[in-house]
């Protein structure tokens, strides 16, 4: 009995370890599930590919869509034999090939060209600018000189040919032209001559001393770049750069503003005449051939640059009365001109309704004191842009301006006996009174006289024409007038009406020295 107990508690406990043991590794197992679970994140997986599944159809959707409004569209086809599934897969698999084969091979072709066109925003780049410097200054001046060499030279050449400087070289290009021009070969040889001078300057660049030219070149010295520049010498160089850009920039203003006026019928009589003959060239266009107009023009281009400029350049009164653009290009006004004539007029305007008021009203002629004159009157009310005339320069009530200088002439003051270059050229107004020659400067002051100046007419002991630079207004002319109380003439420079201003100082100085010279002795 003891056997049979014993056996069945080992059979038991033996069942019991071994259900613990499977408990165990049911334990195990699901712990290791759900580690799993959590690396692989099954339920983010799953939705993902939910999301596929629903994008797959949806495209499926909108194919079948596209494919039903096109077979809607496609008029009706005869049907086609049914082909095994194997095929239609091997077709497509070999199109696709292809196109990929195709769309590389364009890509590499052509591919750089289109990257060409595409569109991008421009950038905007701001360049740097250089400060001031002495040194750069006269670089930059220098380097301006030598590029604009070979354009000077061209020009000065094309002159001399027109000028008959070289009485055979002029001969010879004025016959090979024409006769080029008469057959038809103007432009042929302007292109050979291009391919020739190209030629020319292939040689010298390779050494060759080749060297023509009609008009000898003058070999200019060179001066050596200083190093170090001393103040004044800085303030010199500064001076005459910003001298030569003034006169530069006047010169182009002028053609710019004579060019927008002659467009503009600021001036009818001139534009009258340009219109007409844009009117006469545009109907003889349509009407003659353009072989004909060209053969008319390069004929007539030879004629005008060879004999009718060599005789309007040696006859100037004879330019001056035929030469239609020539008249017409110095009648055109500047804007500076034109705002002179305007003031003009209206301070005339302005003059001729004072001289009439004391006329017409009673009233004023009883304010005038007695013993005092209708011009005296006037003279007193004269003034000028800073104040009354007589208070600017000092003088009495009595002088005022002559009638042909009631505004004065612009101009302005050399003092060559000055060296600071303030005091050296002063812009202002020119004025002539009966006494005496008064220039106001710009610069000066309405309380102030000190740069104002005054001359007795009687003091004057020399009165000449004068030209200072044709590059400034009115081409540089000007008036000289000595002086005992200077070592160097006066000039006043820069008139644009200096003949007018000339000949009424010149007529009042004449008058003056005929009315105060003492009568000749007549015992000798």
């Amino acid at each position: 009995m003891e056997d049979c107990g014993l056996d069945s508690f080992e059979l038991l406990y033996k069942g019991a370890t071994d259900r613990i043991k499977s408990h165990k590794s049911n334990l195990n197992l699901k712990e290791e599930l759900r580690k799993l679970r959590e690396e692989t994140n099954i339920d983010s997986l799953r939705q993902e590919l939910e999301r596929e599944r629903v994008k797959r159809i949806d495209l499926e959707q909108k194919m079948n869509e596209v494919l039903k409004s096109r077979l809607e569209d496609s008029p009706p086809q005869p049907p086609r034999k049914q082909q095994s599934p194997s095929n239609n897969g091997t077709d497509k698999q070999q199109k696709e090939t292809w196109s990929s084969r195709l769309q590389k091979w364009l890509y590499e072709r052509f591919g750089v060209y289109i990257e060409d066109f595409r569109f991008q925003p421009e950038e905007s780049t701001v360049e740097a600018e250089e400060p001031l410097s002495a040194k750069r200054l006269t670089e930059n001046m220098r380097r301006l000189k030598r590029g604009a060499r070979p354009v000077t030279n061209f020009l000065r050449n094309l002159s001399a040919l027109s000028n008959w400087h070289s009485v055979y070289t002029s001969a010879i290009a004025f016959i090979i032209y024409m006769n080029a021009a008469w057959h038809g070969w103007a432009i042929p040889m302007f292109l050979f001559l291009a391919i020739l001078r190209l030629s020319l300057n292939y040689l010298i660049a390779r050494g060759w001393r080749i060297q023509w030219s009609i008009v000898p070149e003058v070999s200019e010295p060179v001066e050596p770049p200083k190093e170090d520049l001393t103040v004044s010498e800085k303030f010199q160089l500064v001076l005459d750069v910003a001298q030569k850009a003034q006169n530069l920039f006047g010169k182009m203003a002028d053609v710019l503003e004579k060019i927008k006026n002659l467009f503009m019928w600021v001036q009818p009589e001139s534009t009258q005449k340009l219109y007409v003959g844009l009117w006469v060239a545009f109907i003889t266009s349509c009407v003659l051939p353009y072989k004909l107009m060209g053969f008319m023009m390069g004929l007539y281009a030879g004629i005008k640059f060879f004999i009718i400029d060599f005789l309007f350049k040696s006859c100037p009164k004879l330019r001056d009365k035929y030469d239609t653009p020539h008249i017409v290009w110095n009648s055109l006004p500047t804007d500076p001109q034109l705002k002179e004539r305007t003031n003009a007029t209206v301070s005339r305007r302005l003059s001729g309704s004072e001289k009439v008021q004391p006329v017409v009203s009673r009233s004023s002629l009883a304010t005038v004191p007695c013993g005092v004159s209708r011009e005296e009157e006037t003279g007193r009310s004269h003034s000028t842009k800073k104040g009354a005339f007589h208070e600017i320069f000092n003088l009495t009530e009595t002088e005022r301006p002559l009638p042909v200088c009631e505004n004065g002439w612009r101009c302005c003051l050399i003092n060559r006996d000055r060296k600071m270059p303030t005091d050296y050229i002063r812009n202002g107004v020119l004025y002539v009174t009966e006494n005496y020659l008064c220039f106001e400067s710009s610069s000066s002051r309405s309380s102030s006289s000190k740069k104002n100046k005054v001359i007795k007419l009687v003091d004057i002991t020399d009165i000449q024409k004068y030209k200072v630079l044709s590059v400034l207004p009115g081409s540089g002319m000007g008036i000289s007038i000595a002086t005992p109380s200077t070592q160097k003439p006066l000039v006043f420079g820069a008139m644009i009406h200096r003949d007018e201003a000339f000949e009424a100082i010149f007529t009042q100085y004449m008058k003056i020295m005929t009315t105060t010279k003492p009568p000749a002795n007549p015992e000798l």
